[in-house]
Formats: C-alpha cells, sequence, structure tokens
C-alpha cells in the first residue's frame, strides 16, 4: 500500500522528545509511521513505542514500514482514549507523547475519503472509517444554525452565513452527495473578489466539516490532561497543529497545566493546592524552516508545542 506522507517537522519533534534509549514513547496519530521510525531508531530493544491511529488503513501501512522493529505495539483507536490504552496495556507512565494533529498527506491524496475539495468523491471526511457518522450527515442534517456555527467556529470563515443558507437551499431540493457540490455550493456563496484572493474558497469550510466529523477539538483538550498525566516527570509531550483553533487549545491547555491556580489574583498566597505539572519548553510555536516549506508546502500552517512534565 502507497500510504504517502511526508513527516512534518520531524527534526524538531525528535529534539522536542529527548528520547531516552529505553523509554516508553506513545504516537498518538501513527499515521504513516514517519515520526515513529526515528524515535524507534533511537530506542534500545527494552525501548518501546505505542502507535495508536483510528484510521486502520495507517495502521497497515505503519506496520509494514516498521516491520522491521519489534518493539512496537500496534493500537486501533482514537487518543481521546489514551488513559484507557495505556491501563488495557499495563504501562503506568511513558517518557514521551506525540500528537500530530493534521490529515495525513494519504487521506488527502486518496479521492475518495471525500476530505479534498480537489477530487470528487462522496461526502465521507471520517478517519475512522468504522464509524457511522459522516460529513454527509453534516451537510444533509445539521439544523442552518448549527451549520453556520460550525463553519464559523472551526472554519473561521467569514461568510459561514451565507454558505450555510445556500447548503439548506440546496438539499432542500435534492440531497448534497459529493465534495464538488458541496465545492459549487461554497463558491457560489463568496464574492467573486474573495474567491480571487488567498487559499481555496473551499478550504476553511472543509476543515471545519472534517473537525465536527471527527470531534477533533473536543478530543484534544482531555487527551492533553490526560497524557500529561501519564508521563513520568521529565517526561514531554510534544504536539504539531495545523491551524489556529488547535494551537490555541493546545496553548491555553499547556498554560493551565504549567499555572494551575486558580486562587483570586489578590490572595497573597495560593490555598487551592493546585500544583503545577507541566514545564512549557517552547513559549512559541516552533515552525517550519524555510528548507523545510520547500520540500513540503503542507508543512506551512504547522506549529509545534512541546512541554515537560515536572
Amino acid at each position: 500500500m502507497n500510504f504517502k506522507h511526508i513527516s512534518v517537522l520531524l527534526d524538531e519533534v525528535i529534539d522536542g522528545l529527548d528520547i531516552k534509549p529505553d523509554g516508553i514513547y506513545v504516537d498518538c496519530t501513527l499515521g504513516g509511521g514517519g515520526h515513529s521510525i526515528e524515535i524507534l531508531k533511537r530506542l534500545s530493544e527494552k525501548g518501546k513505542l505505542i502507535g495508536i491511529d483510528q484510521d486502520t488503513n495507517a495502521l497497515k501501512a505503519a506496520g509494514e514500514k516498521l516491520k522491521n522493529f519489534k518493539n512496537v505495539i500496534y493500537v486501533h483507536d482514537n487518543f481521546y482514549n489514551i488513559e484507557e490504552i495505556l491501563k488495557s496495556l499495563n504501562i503506568e507512565k511513558v517518557d514521551g507523547i506525540l500528537m500530530d494533529l493534521g490529515v495525513s498527506s494519504h487521506q488527502l491524496d486518496e479521492g475518495e475519503r471525500g476530505f479534498s475539495y480537489m477530487q470528487d468523491a462522496p461526502l465521507d471526511m471520517r478517519m475512522n472509517r468504522e464509524s457511522d457518522f459522516s460529513a454527509y450527515n453534516v451537510i444533509n442534517e445539521y439544523e442552518e444554525k448549527e451549520l453556520y456555527r460550525v463553519i464559523k467556529e472551526y472554519g473561521e470563515e467569514k461568510f459561514a452565513k451565507r454558505i450555510a443558507f445556500n447548503i439548506v437551499k440546496n438539499r432542500n431540493e435534492k440531497p448534497i452527495e459529493t465534495t464538488l457540490q458541496l465545492v459549487d455550493i461554497i463558491k457560489r456563496s463568496i464574492p467573486a473578489k474573495f474567491r480571487r484572493e488567498g487559499h481555496h474558497p473551499a478550504k476553511r469550510t472543509f476543515q471545519a466539516i472534517r473537525i465536527e466529523v471527527n470531534r477533533e477539538l473536543y478530543i484534544l483538550d482531555k487527551a492533553i490532561e490526560d497524557g500529561v498525566n501519564r508521563l513520568n516527570k521529565g517526561g514531554r509531550i510534544t504536539i504539531i497543529t495545523f491551524h489556529s483553533l488547535e494551537d490555541r487549545i493546545v496553548k491555553n491547555k499547556f498554560n493551565q497545566l504549567q499555572n494551575p491556580c486558580t486562587c483570586p489574583k489578590d490572595f497573597p498566597i495560593c490555598v487551592c493546592g493546585k500544583t503545577s505539572k507541566l514545564k512549557v519548553i517552547s513559549r512559541k510555536p516552533i515552525v517550519a524552516s524555510e528548507e523545510e516549506l520547500e520540500d513540503n508546502p503542507r508543512s506551512r500552517s504547522a506549529k509545534l508545542r512541546i512541554g515537560k512534565k515536572v
């Protein structure tokens, strides 16, 4: 299987994880295994990697890529369940966690998955193909105000109201079934002047629908908290995001874990008893180098944040 995926910010992630040869590491989004193979190269036989992915295609492809390594445990699940996954494996603590929150190049390039606004396909966008909730359900079943909320909030799309209105208007005549039908509606909802500027006009809406289908932002907050709780002292968590909403959640969660005190500002001493769990290593997000941008344009929006368990 040709699972094409260029790992983003690879050197920066490996540096950020500060890998211990005998450590236990979790790749929460195994994908094509690009980050994982570099982690495994730095582990001894005592070290261990747990690779989680909700996409069975990704697990198969990663299994092929990592077949020479014996110290890998593959888990078909969502990293939202990291607490339960580690419990089921009888693993108390780990030394590093990686989350790469981008849609893999493979998922985008595999037209029939419905992630791409450049290829015609059924409205799908499920990362876990065993789920029975897809982009079709969002587009054809959500009320107009709920569609507006999703597109506005998750896509940060300024024409969200017009897009939601036109989706409902069109589906009242017949169901919207394919990606290019949706792209056509989006294009007609955006004034020509704005269609000619910047990104593809459907980019933000497709991002929003994908996030909704896969509950990506809801999953993230809990997964960070549970992951940090499972880190050994000195263990690292590295998270790559691809849009501002995700990056904001990671930044805020890291800050909250570093400064969890909820006492009023005018209290002379802390009485809430909440202590810091994390030290933020990267004050500002780490972004791709010029060299990487040339090799992989998809890395342009990638941001990496790193935290260390205290």
